[in-house]
């Protein structure tokens, strides 16, 4: 069972790693700042957990097409935030590579190149996008918290020690504490 979360902290060479540690900086990154720290750390468990499920349950049924390769790395929890950030997203339309394209379609394309990324497991990726949109689409609603219990959580361990490290960023869960800490 614990499986199902560690293969995220799994990378078989450099490149890897790489590619990994920039799509971590990257999206994640940005997810964690609209929902907070506490509210990240538990989606990212979520997600990775989804993802392992919906892996195991289509792996067997893609292996009998062609070949697939072990989850590894943190890009399918990656992917998950990426289609969460772009399913709940404002915005119709962004520059993709110099081209406007529907905001709902870049995972999509990011998915693509992913493809190309050495030891990238093609039906990770896809299990952790299609577990973010799903999550983003409200189909998850019962793994969503509300703001009070993340500002509850931002208040015990191990989220109040995270806060006094120096030169972490500790992002809060209320929205009205984030905007006080953006602002600030």
């Amino acid at each position: 069972v614990h499986r199902l979360i560690t293969y995220i902290f799994v990378y078989e060479d450099l490149i890897s790693l790489t590619c990994g540690a920039i799509i971590i900086w990257y999206f994640a990154g940005s997810f964690e700042k609209n929902v907070g720290t506490a509210k990240h750390c538990f989606l990212t468990i979520v997600f990775a957990v989804l993802s392992a499920l919906l892996y195991l349950l289509l792996e067997t049924v893609v292996s009998r097409v062609s070949e697939v390769e072990d989850a590894k790395g943190f890009m399918p929890v990656a992917f998950a935030t990426l289609g969460v950030s772009t399913t709940r997203s404002r915005m119709k339309s962004t520059m993709f590579f110099g081209v406007r394209v529907p905001v709902v379609l870049v995972p999509w394309f990011m998915l693509c190149i992913a493809w190309f990324i050495p030891r990238s497991s093609l039906l990770s990726n896809l299990c952790g996008l299609v577990a973010g949109e799903a999550y983003g689409l409200g189909y998850c609603f019962c793994l969503d918290f509300p703001e009070s219990l993340g500002s509850k959580l931002d208040r015990v361990l191990p989220f109040r020690l995270l806060k006094r490290i120096p030169g972490l960023k500790y992002i809060p869960g209320s929205l009205a504490e984030r905007r006080a800490f953006e602002s600030s």
